[in-house]
């Protein structure tokens, strides 16, 4: 059943790209201070303790090994292996660039759906693919190395790990969410990836020296309060008033949004060349999902 149009839902899901978009921001800011690891042990932290509030009502669920055995596979997804990616990317790309990258999750995500769940792959979606990956490669190729980008086609390379990471968490993510709720599939990111940083922590913060300044412990709270809890809780909001295939046209607007916010934040550039080869990518997977869209309809 098609869902009405809910400006609602449009406001809730628009902030949570906004939201989303920050994270890079945050990530990259308070890495000044702090080591990779240990922001995220900070915002793993902090979004297990907000959901702390909920345990009792996760354990009505019946658990069976195989739920147990997809709960993990999706922590390791997401996010052991992807604030991992994600972290190290930061440490060699901007923040900017790596907002850019996230433009073809998309697309990775709709051809693992074709392969593993058999869904529909067409022509169109794979020729949007083609486009958005020339504007990848193009944008890395050209991106220019300066002291907070000192390698930024490692970076870049990584952010790309970390979309395929994020592709993996998705399909699993789609299984789930048919037994367990928005909200439990959140939570358990977070007591997962809370549990897992705890020697990477450890073994961080008695080998690097570190300053715990109130900028980088801010943000880090940030990423685990607003980002993590607040971030998935509008856009899970607004998958309940708009259609998950509008929904997923609205992911576009993460990198514009992290473009904006590194330019003002982080004082960022981009040259009219790394300008023109993320235009591509945004164009690839705009031509894509649309055409993608219109293809469905003719088919109902």
């Amino acid at each position: 059943m098609t869902k009405n149009f809910s400006l609602v839902g449009l406001v809730s899901i628009i902030f949570a790209m906004f939201i989303w978009g920050s994270s890079f921001i945050a990530l990259k800011a308070a890495m000044v201070d702090l080591g990779e690891y240990t922001v995220i042990f900070i915002r793993m932290a902090a979004a297990s303790l907000c959901f702390i509030f909920f345990i009792k009502r996760f354990f009505t669920y019946d658990f069976t090994k195989r739920d147990i055995q997809l709960i993990l596979l999706l922590g390791f997804f997401e996010p052991c292996l992807y604030f991992i990616f994600e972290a190290k990317a930061l440490l060699y790309t901007s923040a900017s660039q790596a907002g850019m990258i996230t433009s073809v999750m998309p697309l990775i995500t709709a051809i693992a759906a074709g392969y593993f769940l058999k869904e529909l792959i067409s022509r169109q979606l794979l020729f949007g693919s083609v486009i958005a990956m020339i504007g990848v490669v193009s944008l890395s190729v050209q991106a220019v190395t300066t002291y907070s980008a000192p390698n930024p086609m490692l970076g870049n390379f990584l952010e790309f790990c970390a979309m395929i990471c994020a592709t993996g968490y998705t399909l699993v993510a789609r299984y789930l969410g048919e037994k367990f709720s928005a909200l439990f599939i959140t939570a358990v990111q977070a007591f997962i990836g809370f549990i897992f940083f705890i020697p990477f922590f450890i073994f961080e913060i008695s080998t690097k020296e570190m300053t715990f300044s109130l900028e980088a412990v801010s943000w880090s709270i940030y990423l685990g309060i607003v980002v993590t809890l607040l971030g998935y809780g509008l856009f899970n909001f607004a998958l309940t008033k708009i259609e998950a295939s509008r929904a997923a046209m609205f992911v576009n607007l993460i990198p514009i949004f992290t473009l904006i916010l590194a330019f003002i934040i982080l004082g960022e550039k981009l040259s009219i060349a790394e300008l023109v080869a993320s235009a591509t990518i945004l164009f690839g997977v705009i031509i894509s999902q649309i055409t993608v869209k219109r293809f469905k309809r003719r088919k109902i």
